[in-house]
């Protein structure tokens, strides 16, 4: 497939995956009483303003072209824990919807492809296929890696929410080496054993869900 067909089938859900998962962080925030978020504009569905040069645009370019575990990060969005009406309950909450706003995606790209392979146009067949296989892909992919439970990832703030808080201190002691420990574990190929499993298992339900 040529490089700009391919730009533009995979950049929109993959754009659109990163982006909705930081706001649905600032959209709970916002529920449960942060405006922090939404003051700062960072409720907004242009992409510009949630990628990280970094963990956007340049780790995931080196891994795809050394041909390793596609794996970013987009800009996370400011929460401020002490504005939250319940800051330890609420700021699960806050972490869990952005895993959650994946999964709902992962299912709705299901559902494109179902249409696109339902569809007499070649065209259209293509490109909600495509794009389908992409946005189910990269969804599934920034679920189950965000709930990997190690602080900074949504993950180990769910955990956190819900551990004693002796443990819950202790375990965020962990989070300036949270990154450090993923790279880790990719370079030592731990991170793409651990993912197989969820993935395969989530992406079994929703096209079976959908009847692909």
């Amino acid at each position: 497939m040529d490089l700009i067909i391919k730009i533009a089938l995979y950049a929109p859900p993959i754009l659109l995956a990163i982006t909705l998962h930081e706001v649905a962080h600032g959209w709970a925030a916002r529920y449960l009483g942060d405006p922090t978020a939404a003051n700062l504009g960072r409720l907004s569905l242009n992409p510009i303003k949630h990628i990280d040069p970094v963990g956007t645009v340049a780790v995931p370019a080196i891994l795809l072209v050394l041909g390793g575990f596609l794996f970013g990060w987009a800009k996370p969005v400011p929460v401020n824990m002490q504005r939250l009406n319940d800051p330890k309950r609420d700021m699960a909450l806050v972490a869990a919807a952005g895993p959650a706003s994946n999964f709902v995606m992962a299912v709705m790209w299901a559902f494109a492809m179902k249409i696109g392979l339902m569809s007499d146009s070649e065209l259209m067949r293509l490109v909600l296929v495509e794009m389908g296989k992409v946005g189910l892909f990269i969804n599934l992919i920034l679920m189950v890696l965000n709930l990997i439970p190690i602080p900074p990832l949504d993950g180990g703030r769910v955990l956190s929410g819900v551990l004693p808080d002796n443990l819950s201190m202790a375990l965020a002691k962990i989070e300036p080496y949270g990154l450090f420990i993923i790279f880790g574990l990719l370079a030592l190929g731990v991170l793409r054993f651990l993912l197989e499993g969820p993935l395969s298992f989530f992406q079994s339900i929703i096209t079976k869900f959908v009847g692909l």
